[in-house]
């Protein structure tokens, strides 16, 4: 008895990357600015952010290999991300223009502080900081993972988050009370 087994075309998904960003695009994400502090600041919008683990607390952004976001992590100890909140969709365009100015002056459009842990910029108004330190990076195909240990985090409990869905940024509604469940 025969077992027959249909591999997919070769190059079916690498073949076409329009039609897998397409597809990945359907999951809906939020939208972070990855920033490094020191003596050249750099700030870059990123969409691919997420917990790793609560003990010990760590998350993970994923930067292309090409960006120099993904050079200036590599050399930073530490680094913050912002999530970003509803109505800030000008602050992610600001920081994924490659034609933004270089170093502090990169940060003169966007309210921002110093974070407590790191002086690394914070993005004002965000959903939530999270400072961390370098714990590791690995290899990911054309991009790089970059693991961090969280030293701070801050909140603004209720801050709903701007969220990239299908190409757009969006805005999550709240579900009124007494509304489908």
């Amino acid at each position: 008895m025969s077992t027959l087994t249909v591999a997919p075309p070769r190059d079916a998904v690498t073949g076409d990357p329009a039609r897998l960003r397409r597809a990945l695009g359907s999951f809906a994400t939020g939208v972070t600015v990855v920033t490094v502090g020191g003596a050249t600041p750099r700030g870059m919008t990123a969409n691919s952010f997420t917990s790793v683990s609560l003990d010990p607390a760590l998350v993970l952004l994923c930067v292309g290999n090409d960006a120099v976001m993904n050079r200036v992590l590599a050399e930073a100890d530490t680094f913050a991300v912002s999530v970003l909140g509803a109505g800030q969709e000008d602050v992610a365009r600001h920081f994924a223009d490659r034609s933004r100015p270089l170093g502090a002056a990169q940060f003169d459009a966007v309210d921002w502080l110093p974070g407590q842990a790191t002086a690394a910029p914070v993005i004002a108004g965000a959903a939530a900081h999270f400072e961390c330190a370098r714990w590791r990076a690995y290899d990911g195909g054309d991009h790089t993972i970059h693991v961090g240990r969280v030293l701070a985090l801050d909140e603004l409990p209720g801050r709903e988050p701007l969220v990239f869905h299908g190409g757009r940024f969006r805005q999550v509604v709240p579900q009124q009370p007494g509304g489908n469940r």
